[in-house]
């Protein structure tokens, strides 16, 4: 089934120095940009990430830090990256918890605040696990009959995500409607108000804390409770985006 797109939508996938959103960095990034006419555009880049490759992330990527020596920084690509991927809505494989956090991360980091909140965002990944619970290789051998070649190249793992959401609408006709607004909403599993999702909103659409001892607490209670809760956060290892919704829910408290 082709996808009913009413904007292009940008398949993609990152392959990082490691997992942690807040310090590590981009060494590869793929997309798959999708036009409302069905038409597909490839683009495949790596980047030097200015710090070393953790030898867990080059075991399993395969890339080291001789391969990305003479590539460009993401901040010198940042601008003309952010030009291409603006008005496009964006999908990946559990890019809600990983890709669009460490991409978001690094727009900050060259000053650039691309606001991916303003676009839908579907995860195939969420999809799957909320239909038949498995992995990406598992995914696209089980809806494209196909073995994944390549696994974890970030166009091999882009491409097979296109086709896995593809197949999952042929498959799920009753519950999934061809219409990426209605699969952004079926594939996010809580309403994150920050990208790492630190921060939710509740069911009364309320900011709170989704991790530690203040899980489940308003914010602005616990930053008027214990305003060194803030000071801690923003000295902690948290994403630059964490803190900057922080920072802005905190000055709507003054």
């Amino acid at each position: 089934m082709q996808l009913n797109l009413k904007r292009p939508i940008v398949f993609f996938d990152i392959e990082s120095t490691g997992l942690n959103v807040a310090t590590d960095r981009i060494v590869e990034l793929c997309v798959v940009k999708v036009l409302p006419n069905g038409d597909t555009e490839i683009k495949t880049r790596r980047v030097n990430p200015t710090i070393p490759i953790s030898p867990e992330a080059q075991a399993v990527h395969g890339i080291s830090n001789d391969d990305v020596k003479d590539c460009p920084t993401f901040k010198s690509i940042a601008k003309s990256l952010a030009n291409y991927l603006e008005g496009c809505d964006f999908a990946g494989y559990n890019s809600l918890k990983f890709d669009i956090p460490m991409l978001a991360e690094e727009f900050l980091r060259a000053d650039i605040d691309f606001d991916f909140r303003k676009k839908h965002l579907v995860d195939v990944q969420n999809i799957f696990h909320k239909m038949e619970q498995r992995t990406l290789s598992a995914a696209y051998k089980f809806y494209c009959e196909k073995e994944l070649e390549n696994a974890h190249s970030a166009q091999a793992d882009t491409v097979a995500t296109y086709e896995i959401l593809k197949a999952q609408l042929d498959r799920y006709p009753q519950t999934l409607q061809n219409d990426v607004k209605m699969l952004a909403e079926f594939s996010t599993k809580s309403k994150m108000v920050d990208y790492a999702g630190r921060i939710v909103y509740n069911d009364k659409d309320v900011p709170v804390f989704n991790f530690g001892k203040h899980k489940g607490k308003p914010v602005t209670e616990v930053f008027a409770s214990e305003p060194s809760y803030y000071s801690w956060m923003m000295n902690g290892d948290f994403t630059l985006d964490t803190k900057k919704i922080l920072t802005d829910i905190r000055l709507k408290m003054k």
